[in-house]
């Protein structure tokens, strides 16, 4: 079996690069922010007219308007902005084929310039270990890279010896964490937790349906990312037993009864366990655009290859198989999602933000803010939105000295908005510039980016 020490081939792949003509980013320069209106994403408070000195890649200063000195840096207007730290995207996909760099490092792009400057990259591949050096390095512009180890499930891990194996590889290669796919057994995902905490690396992403929610969460599993399993748990025995789950759970939307929701919250919540609900995903799974066409006429489609729009409705059918759900399956599905959210909420079990870009009708980082939108109408505060797209995320990886708030020292690293999206969470997305790591790209810069992009896309 080849290792994963080949399998990285750097030299390789810094060669790829080379040719595929990777800029190395500029270096990052001292920045005021002048007069902007601070969104504190913990409190939920704003404040107004306040100054933010970059020095580097960090936070020097945040004072009053005027109390900080600019000192010969780059000033940002900031008067009638608001700021708020850069955003997350907790279920990212980078194509795991090395020979898909370049079409990775556009997605990277997309993600920068609609505010997200971390991501959790959800399906892994060993060149990823490189990109995510490049990236901390400033050889590649793109966000912050937590890289999830190659799928675990059902053919990658067949057995207990062979997932024990490939936990004790993963974890020796520098991976961030395990990702969890359907189809494993229970005996293996008992392998797979207990190898894990004997080498020290988190277990996150899908339960399969042998090991079930309730188990899941037994073992302490770091995330649960579409809130798969959970239900499949509200369904009764007979009910899973006759019925196929169907696109997590709606096959079995029939015969749930929400009653189960509060003992699976409370579990959730003793756990400890994060939940990143995917939830724009799912609504755009029951309730898809008209039609290719109309698909194809959003903005932001045009940084997709032409077959996207074809392939993302090719995928939707074969996901809901011959017998799509009807209208009242549909709303049902949905609502069960979002009362299990609110509640998930109110008890205090924490929320991360992804939306699973690029699967069906998710385009890298504009699906992000698509994400906060549907959190939002489950009936989740934009605040606490917020929160978990920045706080929740630094906490996860224990980063929160790093990243995910505005402070001195902090990593600099954060949005600037047009207006405030504590009042409508679509404000999100009217974006005036982007700090990454004390780089600043206003909007000029942005759309430029974004200009390189689909015309790239377009030929693909």
């Amino acid at each position: 079996m080849t290792s994963l020490k080949n399998l990285l081939a750097p030299s390789v792949i810094a060669l790829f690069a080379t040719i595929m003509g990777v800029a190395s980013p500029a270096s990052a320069e001292d920045v005021l922010m002048r007069d902007v209106a601070l969104v504190d994403v913990e409190t939920g408070q704003v404040r107004a007219k306040t100054d933010i000195l970059v020095r580097g890649e960090r936070i020097a200063a945040i004072g009053a308007s005027g109390s900080v000195p600019s000192g010969g840096t780059r000033v940002v207007a900031g008067r009638g902005r608001f700021v708020i730290p850069g955003l997350s995207e907790m279920h990212a996909h980078v194509p795991p084929p090395a020979e898909q760099r370049a079409l990775g490092e556009d997605y990277l792009r997309l993600y920068v310039a609609n505010g997200v400057t971390t991501i959790r990259g959800m399906l892994g591949a060993a060149w990823h270990l490189q990109l995510r050096e490049d990236i901390a390095q400033g050889r590649v512009l793109g966000p912050r890279f937590f890289a999830g180890a190659p799928s675990l499930n059902g053919n990658s891990a067949p057995d207990p010896a062979t997932a024990q194996r490939l936990v004790r590889e993963y974890q020796a290669a520098g991976f961030d964490f395990l990702k969890l796919h359907p189809g494993l057994k229970r005996d293996v995902f008992d392998a797979i937790v207990a190898t894990a905490r004997e080498v020290g690396i988190a277990f996150a992403g899908h339960v399969s349906e042998d090991v079930g929610i309730e188990h899941a969460l037994a073992a302490r599993q770091s995330t649960v990312d579409h809130l798969d399993g959970y239900l499949d748990a509200l369904a009764d025995a007979e009910c899973r037993k006759s019925r196929g789950s169907g696109f997590f759970g709606i096959g079995r939307v029939d015969c749930m009864d929400e009653q189960r929701i509060a003992p699976l919250v409370r579990l959730t919540k003793e756990a400890g366990t994060w939940n990143v609900a995917t939830q724009s995903l799912l609504d755009k799974f029951a309730e898809p655009p008209a039609s290719e066409e109309a698909l194809r006429a959003r903005p932001e489609m045009k940084y997709m290859a032409p077959q996207t729009a074809a392939n993302w409705f090719n995928a939707r059918r074969n996901f809901a198989g011959g017998q799509p759900p009807t209208p009242a399956q549909v709303a049902r599905f949905l609502e069960l999602r979002r009362k299990l959210l609110r509640d998930l909420d109110a008890a205090g079990a924490p929320l991360l933000v992804g939306a699973d870009s690029p699967q069906i009708f998710n385009v890298p980082g504009y699906a992000s803010h698509d994400e906060l939108g549907s959190l939002v109408r489950a009936g989740i505060a934009p605040r606490v939105a917020l929160h978990a797209a920045t706080v929740n995320a630094a906490r996860l990886f224990g980063k929160e000295k790093e990243f995910g708030t505005l402070a001195p020292e902090r990593t600099a690293d954060l949005v600037l908005l047009e207006a405030n999206p504590l009042e409508d969470i679509a404000n999100t997305r009217r974006i005036a510039g982007v700090m990454l790591r004390g780089r600043w790209f206003d909007r000029s810069q942005l759309d430029a980016m974004l200009a390189e992009v689909a015309e790239r896309a377009a030929k693909r």
